[in-house]
């Protein structure tokens, strides 16, 4: 494969990716659209409003320019928000003259249409000008993955090949990398999490323990996985890196942008005010209106992300979200989670 790739994207996980594919010796072209950061990131080696602190390899060259970003590119890493997802692809697809690899780390769902980012990428991108699309997605924060500290997570293709050739593009001492053949379950599960995680921050911010944090991430999973099932996705996906690990790390982690903004909202802040004062994308915002019309539309039980939703968009406030759930009819708690299992192995077969 040729020694250069296009990361489109120059947040912190695009930033700390671009490290990653440094370290195993590939050439790293870093898009971002404002000029001040490509040329921080080109003539002092430091990205600090998303990295503050991390020096960056020289063979990291940042530019604000796509045609050079693509230019001899073999493979691209899309990291940016879910909802611009679209927009970039069109200006991708207009300078693009050559197949690539690409690859997308964005954890969310698009807005409006509800679609994943793999959906997103086939609707833009010809055939012609893509050689395969693989989601890498997992338990990772960008800052620790920038320390090098260890770091699993899985890449993720109905194509085998270009899961492989993803996995060794990445794949080094310090990450770690499976793969898998659920795309959708990967990207589901790395979407619906950031709204669990924006859970787990309000009942830290309501001064709520650890009891109240385990029920919510254990029940958040049931939810993740029912909608995950009906969709498409293999159940046991929920179990691996890309469900209960990134759901974990998300959950209980101060790095988690949703996980802080949930925290904020907990201790009586409005969405709006959060939202200005975190100064970069809570994906589980917009990820909870989408997962709270899928569920609508498809008929599917999720009370945890329509408790969510009705905190970020109704109102209502955290703590009569939480006794509304904890008043709730008695349920069976393995029941649905055999039903979807049972429903999806007849579905494959």
């Amino acid at each position: 494969m040729n020694k250069k790739i296009a990361v489109i994207g120059a947040g912190s996980w695009g930033t700390a990716l671009s490290m990653v594919l440094s370290d195993n010796g590939y050439n790293v072209s870093l898009w971002s659209h404002r000029k001040q950061q490509a040329e921080e990131i080109q003539k002092q080696h430091t990205n600090e409003k998303y990295l503050p602190g991390v020096v960056l390899s020289n063979s990291i060259k940042g530019t604000d320019r796509l045609d050079e970003a693509l230019k001899d590119a073999s493979a691209l890493l899309l990291v940016v928000p879910a909802k611009a997802m679209r927009d970039v692809l069109k200006q991708i697809r207009e300078k693009l003259n050559h197949p690539l690899l690409f690859i997308h780390g964005v954890k969310g769902i698009e807005p409006g249409s509800f679609k994943r980012m793999s959906e997103v990428i086939m609707e833009e991108i010809p055939e012609s000008l893509r050689s395969g699309i693989v989601v890498l997605s997992g338990p990772s924060h960008a800052e620790e993955v920038s320390l090098r500290h260890p770091t699993t997570v899985a890449v993720a293709s109905p194509n085998a090949q270009a899961a492989k050739t993803a996995q060794d593009l990445f794949f080094n001492h310090y990450f770690r990398v499976y793969t898998n053949e659920d795309m959708i379950g990967v990207e589901i599960g790395g979407a619906l999490k950031n709204i669990i995680a924006l859970g787990a921050g309000m009942l830290d911010g309501l001064g709520y323990g650890d009891n109240a944090k385990a029920a919510l991430i254990t029940r958040g999973l049931a939810e993740i996985s029912r909608l995950g099932t009906k969709l498409g996705a293999y159940p046991l996906t929920f179990i691996g890196l890309t469900g209960m690990g990134d759901l974990i790390v998300t959950c209980t982690s101060v790095h988690s942008r949703n996980w802080r903004a949930g925290n904020m909202l907990g201790k009586g802040q409005k969405l709006d005010e959060v939202l200005r004062s975190m100064g970069m994308v809570v994906e589980g915002v917009r990820t909870a209106e989408a997962a709270h019309a899928l569920a609508e539309r498809l008929n599917i039980e999720m009370p945890i992300t329509t408790a969510i939703y009705q905190v970020l968009f109704e109102g209502k406030h955290p703590k009569n979200a939480v006794d509304e759930l904890m008043d709730r009819d008695k349920k069976d708690e393995i029941a649905p989670l055999t039903h979807s299992l049972n429903e999806r192995m007849e579905q494959k077969h």
